[in-house]
């Protein structure tokens, strides 16, 4: 199976548009994922919507390389932000050729589904005259933690451009089990973050937040088994989400992100080989 890339911002947060998409040229990845609505986190570089010479540069970056944009990032769904200063970032996306827009809730209040059901629902209906499905993401320290919480949000939206977006940290650190997968509706499943990490899981919303945004593993460097969450859902387009805080100091970030993508074709393919070999072992042995 040969798999599409694509690099997300949080990987080389501190690049700008354009030097994130020759970056992902020479390293030979498919896609980018670019952030167009900046959250304000430490070492962001943030890339407004407004910012017209920004994105002619992003624009002349995309045709000189190849590189596709797959989704932007990123909607928050919160009391006080409202989902039409999204817009901007929708509209230039859209033009860049995004596909997707990846949406979190950050609330805090545990009784407040029905209104998070309702600004995922108006974020959706904003976003689809730009093409773009919304998907909703779960990480671990976030309102969402888990699959089926999600899954409830987008089926209770009831949106033709809803969907889920996994990130496999996240299905590591919420304990997902891998029959959680089958369940869910195929049209649901646009992308998929892929990043690595230890077998512990933190005990604390802090230590889980640091892995989050400083210190993901390569591919195949801890513990998650890609190839059974892989085969479980349709061929899906891997965006690498792997910030990794002491990768990027020592061999800066195209260094990193080169070996991010070498690194996850090494492990994806080892593990096709080995669930092939497998197989064929069991069908030449009577199983």
């Amino acid at each position: 199976m040969k798999h599409q890339y694509s690099l997300a911002h949080l990987t080389v947060l501190g690049c700008t548009l354009p030097e994130m998409t020759y970056i992902a040229g020479r390293s030979g990845y498919d896609f980018v994922s670019f952030r167009l609505i900046p959250m304000g986190v430490a070492g962001e570089t943030a890339c407004h919507p407004h910012d017209t010479v920004m994105i002619r540069k992003t624009r002349a970056a995309l045709a000189e390389t190849g590189v596709h944009v797959l989704d932007i990032e990123l909607a928050r769904i919160l009391p006080d932000i409202d989902p039409t200063t999204y817009l901007p970032a929708m509209e230039v996306g859209a033009e860049l050729g995004a596909r997707h827009l990846i949406a979190s809730a950050w609330t805090t209040d545990p009784t407040d589904r029905d209104f998070i059901v309702e600004r995922y629902a108006e974020i959706c209906d904003l976003a689809r005259p730009y093409g773009l499905t919304v998907d909703l993401e779960f990480p671990s320290f976030s309102r969402l933690t888990n699959l089926r919480e999600t899954a409830d949000i987008v089926r209770a939206a009831d949106r033709p451009n809803g969907g889920i977006l996994i990130d496999t940290l996240y299905f590591h650190f919420s304990r997902i089990r891998l029959d959680e997968l089958d369940g869910l509706p195929r049209e649901w499943l646009h992308f998929l973050h892929i990043s690595d990490t230890l077998t512990t899981i933190p005990d604390t919303r802090e230590g889980m937040i640091r892995i989050a945004r400083d210190d993901r593993l390569y591919v195949g460097e801890g513990c998650i088994d890609f190839n059974s969450i892989i085969d479980r859902i349709p061929t899906l387009p891997l965006s690498i989400e792997l910030p990794n805080a002491a990768r990027v100091k020592a061999v800066g970030y195209e260094g990193h992100a080169r070996r991010c993508i070498v690194e996850a074709k090494r492990c994806l393919e080892r593990q096709e080989k080995e669930t092939a070999s497998r197989i064929a072992h069991r069908q030449a042995n009577g199983f």
